[in-house]
């Protein structure tokens, strides 16, 4: 590993000290997962990326949040792939092939946003369970399970999304440690609003999830009857996604601020 510089990126905003922020390191060739894991717990941040190249003309990439491993992460995706535009490592006019866990993804610029091809996920409807309400904070008019392990709820109204508390140690205890909750904007110029709830991976609340798009996006386009639509996750940080359904994948733009970058002294 001779490259020791770490960026920290602020994604999904144009704004500093907005969006969610994300390690990112470029390397040569990826060091052993324990050091990628104790690094992420070092930044404590949701995520920490870890990019370098490989055999195939493409570039591996791993996410690490400060406790595990995770297949995808959409917004340390968007930050990588910033830092290596910023950098020249890749030119402007030209796509970035990501080999993650969770899939291949294909990367590219529209000006000064980052267009991310990201898988599809399904969704199935469920049960609504007996204690969300209590959990949560309020009672979902439709649930969901979704590929990678989320669960979603969907909302009467954006208050209930702003006002909701949820306890993060119940939400553990009761299998909903890994949470989307959902509802139709109340402004013009956004069709949905999010929050994320993943205690199960050490983080109470993502300030941004851009992986959650994969489910988000074909769930709002089937009950909105549309293909291009603008996500706001009202965090307290909080950003902006424009999602698109592009065949069986999804398309999410952002753009993305670096904050620093520092030269480790190990």
């Amino acid at each position: 590993m001779n490259n020791k510089t770490i960026y920290q990126v602020d994604a999904f905003t144009d704004t500093a000290f907005k969006g969610n922020p994300a390690g990112v390191m470029i390397l040569d060739s990826l060091p052993s997962d324990i050091w990628m894991q104790q690094m992420a717990m070092e930044m404590n941040l949701s995520e920490t990326a870890f990019v370098a190249p490989n055999a195939k003309s493409s570039f591996d990439i791993r996410y690490f949040t400060p406790t595990v491993e995770i297949p995808l992460c959409g917004h340390a995706t968007l930050a990588s792939a910033h830092v290596m535009y910023q950098l020249g490592i890749i030119a402007s006019d030209e796509l970035i092939q990501f080999k993650a866990k969770g899939g291949d993804l294909t990367i590219s610029k529209d000006g000064d946003d980052i267009v991310m091809t990201f898988p599809q996920y399904s969704l199935s409807k469920i049960n609504i369970p007996n204690n969300f309400k209590n959990v949560v904070g309020f009672e979902p008019i439709a649930f969901y399970k979704s590929d990678d392990n989320w669960v979603v709820a969907i909302a009467e109204s954006q208050n209930e999304i702003e006002k909701c508390t949820p306890d993060f140690n119940a939400l553990k205890s009761s299998g909903l440690g890994h949470l989307m909750v959902t509802s139709e904007g109340k402004y013009k110029d956004v069709d949905f609003v999010v929050r994320c709830f993943v205690p199960e991976a050490g983080i109470n609340e993502d300030p941004v999830t851009g992986s959650a798009h994969c489910a988000l996006t074909p769930l709002w386009a089937n009950r909105l009857g549309k293909t291009e639509m603008v996500s706001h996750q009202i965090s307290k940080r909080g950003g902006i996604l424009h999602v698109a359904l592009k065949d069986y994948n999804v398309e999410i733009k952002g753009k993305a601020v670096t904050i620093f970058e520092a030269r480790l002294a190990i």
